[in-house]
């Protein structure tokens, strides 16, 4: 496999499981040094292994931890190149259709989805601009953004609809100083995160009916994706949304 991130630092929040390990676990493959960032300590550092891997603890809805997380990667020396904004909740069996859904479950949703990771890329901003050459910001979306997925989870939905607005209003903003920030969207992608539906074989087959590819997403679906756009093969892609959701939304 090439270096393709040879030389890079890149954070990843939610990185202990599911996507967010999986894509800190190919940069490091790909030669970059990553920070493993999520709210699980424990997890975080089972996840972070060898001399190219970092672990730190982040609740990423609270404004005090993240600015500590990022704290830490510039006490161990590191500057960053790359974030990942990646960490998020679905509250399955909460929530619902809006005249369905409580204020508490949007709340959360929110506060997790959205704030977080507008405090995500707050701080991660501040961190490229500190080193002075550019780089790159990657949030994880959601095809409930863009369709009528999500008709179900209006929180989520709403959520993810936010940062897709979000990654391009800091698109515009910062790319005389050549931050980029783009969007990849996960179709159905089979984590922990999406367990309700996964181990129902009724609704997994109602989704994956719906995925012209025929089948669900992995992880490593997610991958290479988010490579390109951390890499220099992507230096000039800035506000855009990469969908791989196997036609999901496209077909």
């Amino acid at each position: 496999m090439d270096a393709r991130l040879a030389g890079k630092t890149a954070l990843v929040t939610g990185a202990a499981t599911g996507i967010g390990r999986a894509i800190a676990d190919r940069f490091v493959a790909e030669g970059a040094r990553v920070v493993y960032a999520d709210l699980d300590a424990a997890g975080a550092e089972a996840a972070a292994q060898g001399p190219s891997a970092l672990a730190v603890t982040m609740d990423i809805s609270d404004e005090a931890s993240v600015e500590s997380g990022y704290a830490h990667v510039v006490a161990a020396g590191w500057q960053l190149d790359v974030v990942v904004a990646n960490a998020g909740v679905q509250l399955f069996g909460h929530d619902a259709p809006v005249a369905d859904l409580d204020l508490t479950t949007w709340q959360r949703t929110v506060d997790v989805n959205l704030t977080g990771t507008f405090l995500t890329v707050k701080h991660g901003v501040r961190a490229l601009r500190a080193g002075g050459r550019g780089g790159s910001v990657i949030l994880t979306g959601s095809p409930t953004a863009l369709n009528g997925e999500g008709a179900d989870f209006t929180a989520y939905s709403a959520s993810k609809a936010g940062m897709h607005g979000l990654a391009r209003a800091v698109a515009g903003a910062y790319a005389r100083e050549d931050i980029r920030v783009n969007v990849v969207v996960p179709g159905y992608t089979e984590t922990t995160l999406v367990s309700t539906i996964s181990g129902d074989p009724e609704s997994r087959a109602a989704i994956v009916s719906r995925i012209p590819l025929g089948r669900a997403g992995s992880p490593r679906d997610v991958e290479g994706a988010m490579v390109f756009l951390a890499s220099d093969d992507g230096s000039f892609a800035t506000g855009a949304e990469f969908r791989v959701d196997g036609g999901m939304t496209t077909l």
